[in-house]
């Protein structure tokens, strides 16, 4: 079959964890994710829904390196668009969670922030549109 007829779109994002549970509870606490299943007993993965994306957060084998330091080949980060970066800034702001890279107005259009999540995950959170 041609490439040009193929269609892709994202399924999900896997994630793995010393600790799955509480690393979904990041994701379910600070974004509003909703958890959508675990599997296994004890848990072996918790499946989560934020904002519309899949994300699987599954437990890692005691034998698996740690996560790499951005920036690094690979995935480098997730991408959370919101519509008012200053409000979810300042409530990220009042719950304690630090921002690992500050505010930063990218091009007029484009205003970023980046926090850590668990295991290793870089997390930006941006705001695409401008503002007066």
């Amino acid at each position: 079959m041609d490439a040009a007829y193929l269609s892709y779109s994202i399924d999900h994002v896997h994630l793995r964890s010393r600790d799955p549970v509480a690393a979904a509870g990041f994701y379910v606490t600070v974004f509003g994710a909703r958890e959508v299943d675990r599997v296994g007993d004890p848990v072996s993965r918790v499946v989560l829904d934020l904002g519309g994306l899949r994300v699987f957060i599954e437990q890692a084998p005691a034998d698996i390196a740690e996560a790499a330091v951005p920036p690094h080949r690979g995935i480098e980060h997730i991408g959370l668009r919101v519509a008012d970066i200053d409000a979810a800034l300042a409530d990220l702001a009042a719950r304690g969670i630090p921002l690992a890279i500050r505010l930063t107005q990218v091009n007029p259009a484009l205003r970023t922030a980046f926090l850590d999540g668990p295991d290793g995950v870089r997390i930006e959170l941006l705001e695409r549109g401008g503002r007066a």
